[in-house]
């Protein structure tokens, strides 16, 4: 397995020379970074090139590092992460493009190169703000129409912005503000002493 993570490896680092922010290894899989100006030529080699032929987008996810592993994070806060399926070699590559504006994120759609994308990028606009420039249809797709904010984002709050209950007066749905204090809890934690250990007979 290893010897052909290399091979990719190899054959992505002589396609994409000076393109590349990053090309790591690990968990047997390949994971590359570009910036996202370059998305789109690339994507396109990657589809087309027949050492690579990633003919398959199987998932897009919008990701927020805005805090990473406990600490604020020090470049762009969003990310896209495109995971491709090569049917003809057999592989798979993690793809990872980082939006330049923290306040604005906008990212090229891949929609014209990989048409299964669309509720994906949809979804990530949607759960994460990601705007996903010549996207067919870029509206949201799992909260309702009027909802505000991206609930996906680290700084959206854990209790929402408003919540929904039924007027029995009005008859209908109605949103109002949200009720509860926002506060933290923090989980007690109980540990004994050699949990789970098996006592001898």
């Amino acid at each position: 397995m290893t010897a052909r993570l290399d091979q990719l490896q190899t054959v992505l680092q002589q396609r994409f020379e000076g393109r590349l922010v990053s090309l790591t290894q690990a968990l047997g899989e390949v994971t590359m970074v570009i910036a996202a100006a370059d998305l789109l030529p690339c994507a396109r080699v990657l589809r087309d090139d027949p050492e690579l032929r990633f003919e398959q987008l199987i998932d897009l996810c919008g990701v927020d590092y805005a805090r990473y592993k406990n600490e604020a994070y020090a470049g762009p806060h969003y990310a896209v992460v495109y995971h491709l399926l090569s049917m003809t070699h057999n592989r798979r590559l993690r793809l990872r493009i980082f939006a330049e504006d923290n306040e604005l994120p906008v990212v090229d759609s891949v929609h014209d190169i990989w048409p299964g994308v669309n509720w994906f990028e949809r979804e990530a606009f949607d759960l994460f703000g990601i705007i996903f420039t010549e996207h067919p249809d870029l509206r949201r797709l799992l909260t309702d129409y009027g909802f505000v904010g991206h609930p996906f984002r680290k700084d959206f709050p854990l209790s929402g912005t408003v919540e929904m209950r039924y007027d029995p007066e009005q008859q209908r749905v109605i949103y109002q503000p949200v009720s509860i204090e926002p506060r933290e809890i923090v989980p007690r934690v109980l540990r004994e002493e050699n949990y789970g250990e098996v006592e001898p007979d």
